[in-house]
């Protein structure tokens, strides 16, 4: 086995710098590719404040798009507050000996162990041990940072979706299945969709006004969602995700939903009356339209 270990969540352009070289590297020596990641985050084992700490993605869609981008074997360890005191060195010699492995990728900011070695470290004991080490540089954006999963959640935070994508390497997306709402959207001509999430970690973008693709009854569409507490109805509501999917009016309650993040129109914000809110969701609904057209003939 030629293995990279890591998190890997987002499975983001630097991730995929080390995936490529992984498989390639694999396939060179006659090798399978493998790559042994965790679940659930350290952070929110091992830190009370990060507890809440939301992911890009689900373990379900990080394994497949590891599998898509052509690794062999993904191995998910369960990381606990035992586990996580094995050392570096224990830690290699462990899938030395339970995987096979002949040879380590080691990305530019990989860490390993309790002892928190860095790739330098890691890649003097491994090759002490008799693992080849292969090394990837760091994948800078284009605003010279390197990429990492928690600048792209900090994006997301902001609700900088087009950002995100860019060091994702693909648009945001979320999974989860129709649930009833309050119906209010409806009698102001815009019936939604409202989302609940099948992974309670996964991360949902800032609050505001979104314009995203639609993926249900194996159709996709288009629509505009609205992420936030609706404070024009009221003080106090809880966060919710509602889309309106355009030219749809279906029942598609308790049906699966994915709604992926193509660019935010604005901000969440308060109106002083349903006539007022009415006449600016038709001017979104205007925005995400040209969006589209945009879009489609790129």
């Amino acid at each position: 086995m030629v293995v990279a270990t890591g998190f890997f969540d987002g499975v983001h352009v630097g991730h995929r710098l080390v995936i490529e070289q992984l498989v390639k590297a694999a396939a060179a020596r006659g090798d399978e590719s493998m790559v042994i990641t965790f679940w659930p985050h350290p952070r929110n084992v091992l830190q009370k404040e990060a507890r809440s700490l939301r992911l890009l993605t689900t373990l379900a869609q990080k394994k497949q798009m590891l599998h898509e981008l052509g690794v062999d074997r993904v191995e998910v360890l369960s990381f606990t507050k035992d586990f996580s005191a094995m050392t570096m060195e224990q830690y290699l010699r462990h899938i030395m000996k339970e995987y096979g492995a002949t040879a380590i990728l080691l990305g530019y900011d990989n860490r390993i162990g309790s002892d928190a070695a860095n790739s330098d470290q890691v890649a003097r004991t491994a090759e002490m041990l008799g693992l080849e080490v292969i090394r990837t540089e760091m994948v800078p954006s284009q605003q010279g940072y390197a990429v990492s999963s928690t600048k792209i959640r900090e994006k997301l935070e902001e609700g900088d979706v087009r950002r995100a994508a860019e060091m994702l390497g693909y648009d945001y997306s979320m999974h989860g299945v129709v649930v009833a709402g309050n119906k209010l959207g409806r009698t102001i001509g815009f019936p939604t969709a409202n989302m609940q999430l099948y992974e309670p970690l996964k991360l949902v973008p800032g609050n505001g006004v979104y314009f995203v693709k639609v993926k249900v009854l194996d159709r996709e569409l288009y629509g505009m969602c609205n992420i936030g507490c609706r404070p024009t109805v009221g003080a106090g509501n809880a966060r919710t995700i509602e889309t309106n999917i355009f030219g749809f009016d279906e029942d598609i309650y308790g049906l699966d939903i994915d709604i992926t993040f193509i660019a935010r129109i604005r901000e969440e914000r308060k109106f002083d009356s349903l006539t007022e809110l009415k006449a600016q969701l038709e001017l979104d609904r205007d925005e995400c339209l040209v969006i589209l057209s945009l879009h489609l003939s790129s």
